[in-house]
């Protein structure tokens, strides 16, 4: 099997609790044989000291933000620095397991697809709050119906790419608009999106969980638009 590596972003803004265990996870998640893991961090201008923290951690390379811009921004940062043939995205938080890694990046080696998406409704319902529940299905018929592709999680972290696919997306996100657009480009272009099944332990908002009901309503804003203008 050829050598490939893995580039691995994770977007961070005020993690300082949760930041450390998660490039831990990461660092020692098994990726298959012959594959290198890059650890592309981005501070978003964090004001709780997580940017304190990263600049100690060996391993990474920290990208930083002198203001705050979002998710997707941070995703871009990162994205135009990966020297990975295949990147995913993890957030700094708990609630995805890197353990799935190497699930995911399988399909992509052996030329199956070039998107993969973990899906954390394949082994049945996750714990999470009903309301976010009802709006991570909603979303996902949404893109089903949209694109005529059959979706079970279009709000997943979990989105693994062939880096040149994603590079070729021209990505627009700035926060968590991120995830409906690559959705809706992909589809558009006509890539499968291959869906594996990933763990997934919710957090609260107690716990630091940012997104918010207006961040879902972006998302079908994005995805209809994505699907109809040009």
């Amino acid at each position: 099997m050829d050598p490939i590596t893995l580039t691995i972003i994770v977007p961070a803004y005020n993690e300082r609790d949760t930041i450390l265990e998660a490039i831990r996870r990461v660092e020692e998640a098994d990726l298959g044989p012959a594959v290198t893991r890059e650890i592309l961090v981005v501070d978003d201008c964090s004001r709780d000291g997580t940017r304190e923290l990263l600049r100690a951690v060996p391993g990474i390379r920290l990208l930083e933000h002198a203001r705050n811009q979002g998710k997707g921004m941070a995703i871009r940062t990162a994205l135009a620095e990966a020297t990975g043939e295949v990147v995913v995205i993890q957030d700094a938080d708990l609630e995805y397991d890197p353990a799935d890694f190497r699930a995911m990046l399988e399909p992509i080696r052996y030329g199956k697809t070039a998107v993969v998406y973990g899906s954390r409704f394949l082994k049945g319902r996750p714990r999470m709050r009903l309301a976010n529940y009802i709006a991570n299905r909603l979303l996902a018929w949404s893109a089903t119906l949209l694109f005529r592709r059959r979706l079970t999680d279009e709000a997943t972290c979990y989105k693994m790419f062939r880096t040149d696919v994603l590079r070729a997306m021209d990505l627009r996100a700035e926060r968590f608009e991120f995830c409906p657009e690559v959705t809706a480009k992909a589809l558009r272009a006509g890539y499968r999106i291959l869906e594996v099944p990933i763990s997934y332990r919710a957090r609260s908002i107690a716990e630091g969980k940012k997104i918010t009901w207006r961040d879902g309503l972006d998302a079908f804003w994005t995805l209809a638009k994505y699907r109809f203008l040009r």
